[in-house]
């Protein structure tokens, strides 16, 4: 039985814990804050609830693997998981509007062609077609295996060329990808949102971004009753069951480093913890700047992703039901440069009140990496203008939306950073772009300590953080024979 401390307790820390108990491992999880779930988290005032963080689950299969190899109760005896449909409304500059049905690709090219026009779902049907070779190329490196010693392979574009006459002509980023291929603004706008949902900017983000609309309207989005604040409630009780132990308001700030090997970490009163293996699942950028980890070797230090662009989210607290046809999410599209927005609308009672009340979350992805008078853009701007568009824009999804406002809630940028140690949100990993997207390894240059979460191998998201526990788990328990899930 080995001895394991674990660095924060986001999703992707906690289902590396799970995994370790069960393998018969003594592991402490060490947590600044004061709760569980990382950037999965909730806001609460009035009887109001709102999720802070995703507010849909992809891949959920990654978590009924997690529950079922952690215990006897599946994932749906402990939360209750909906198929949202439609997978989501898009209102677009123009004013015209589609609605997608959840994983229904003939669906989506029905409804595409219906609201843009004959030959729009084509359109779209054939690029989801080449997203789908990008997909196949890069699913088991890039999600279900540990992160190759030599990732370069994986810093070429999957992507498929678009043939032009007798040549084929490379697609560099997603914007063109939209541009050339898709030869619609408004399938453009689509194609755009999705990046913008991960983190991305379009105009940077690889062709092979494409993986994200493929992956969303292939396996569907789902929503989790309570908010998905009740998946992290879940993995929390699963770790507690399997006799994880939690200390909370416990800054980590340092790894114990003998003969070049983690042996163990201090924590901010001065106590020492020994053990054998160190997880972390806090943001990798944020251990070298708050010097948790003091790395002297150079060009090993691990990547991390550098996408210059983090999330404002606005809580609206409504009077008012919600209306008979409305629907979970709405995407209303930018126009002017102004900011695309998601409008979530979860019908459901524990979110609000009672049914004359209505709980609404409105998020939009910004820049962070620009600053104006030495203060980053998105939080200067986040304290002003955008929550004010953001809520103009949501007011093209709900109607009567300013009279019916009881008050808002914005959380920043800043917030973010408080709370999970970095302002950004760290996107899924994407193969292409020289590597730059590809995030630091499972396994660190410092033997014996181990990333998982967001910041790690797969990468961000709800079902990427799952997975890199999983991978974490497998390289400890299994040693270096590990090849992931089979």
């Amino acid at each position: 039985m080995a001895r394991i401390v674990v660095i924060g307790a986001g999703l992707g820390a906690m289902a590396a814990a799970a995994r370790l108990a069960v393998a018969g491992h003594r592991v402490t999880v060490y947590e600044r804050g004061a709760t569980y779930g990382g950037a999965v988290g909730r806001y609460e005032r009035d009887g109001f609830a709102f999720d802070t963080g995703p507010g849909l689950l992809h891949l959920p299969a990654v978590y009924r693997d997690l529950f079922v190899k952690t215990g006897k109760e599946p994932l749906e005896e402990c939360v209750t998981l909906t198929q949202v449909d439609p997978a989501s409304r898009h209102v677009f500059a123009d004013g015209t509007g589609v609605d997608l049905p959840n994983a229904s690709r003939a669906g989506a090219v029905a409804a595409l062609d219906a609201a843009l026009g004959a030959g729009a779902g084509e359109r779209w049907g054939d690029f989801l077609t080449r997203a789908r070779e990008a997909w196949d190329r890069t699913r088991r490196p890039l999600l279900e295996e540990p992160q190759p010693a030599d990732p370069a392979p994986l810093a070429r574009e999957p992507y498929p060329a678009l043939k032009a006459g007798l040549l084929r002509r490379p697609t560099t980023t997603l914007a063109q990808v939209g541009a050339r291929e898709l030869r619609d603004p408004r399938l453009a706008a689509l194609l755009d949102a999705y990046a913008w949902s991960y983190g991305f900017d379009p105009a940077t983000a690889p062709a092979s971004a494409a993986v994200l609309p493929y992956m969303e309207q292939t396996f569907g989005s789902w929503y989790v009753a309570g908010g998905l604040r009740a998946l992290a409630d879940a993995v929390y009780e699963r770790c507690r069951k399997r006799r994880v132990e939690f200390v909370f308001g416990t800054p980590v700030e340092d790894v114990l480093e003998k003969d070049g090997r983690a042996v163990g970490v201090r924590l901010a009163d001065g106590t020492t913890v020994e053990a054998d293996h160190v997880v972390s699942g806090a943001p990798v950028p944020a251990l070298y700047r708050d010097h948790v980890v003091e790395w002297e070797h150079g060009d090993d230090r691990p990547r991390h992703q550098v996408n210059g662009t983090g999330r404002v989210t606005v809580c609206l607290a409504l009077r008012g039901s919600r209306e008979a046809d409305a629907v979970h999410r709405t995407v209303v599209h930018a126009e002017g440069g102004r900011p695309t927005v998601t409008v979530l609308r979860p019908d459901d009672p524990a979110l609000r009140p009672d049914g004359a009340y209505e709980s609404v979350t409105v998020t939009a992805t910004v820049r962070t990496s620009a600053e104006q008078d030495g203060e980053p853009f998105a939080d200067r701007m986040a304290g002003t203008a955008v929550p004010d568009l953001m809520v103009e824009a949501a007011g093209r999804a709900i109607p009567g939306l300013r009279e019916r406002l009881l008050w808002r809630h914005v959380r920043t940028p800043e917030d973010v950073r408080r709370d999970t140690g970095s302002a950004e949100v760290p996107g899924p990993a994407l193969a292409g772009a020289r590597g730059v997207l590809l995030p630091a390894a499972n396994r660190s240059p410092l033997p014996g300590l181990w990333f998982a979460g967001g910041w790690s191998h797969p990468g961000g998201g709800l079902a990427h953080a799952g997975m890199s526990g999983a991978l974490v788990a497998g390289l400890i328990v299994e040693g270096d024979g590990f090849r992931g899930s089979q």
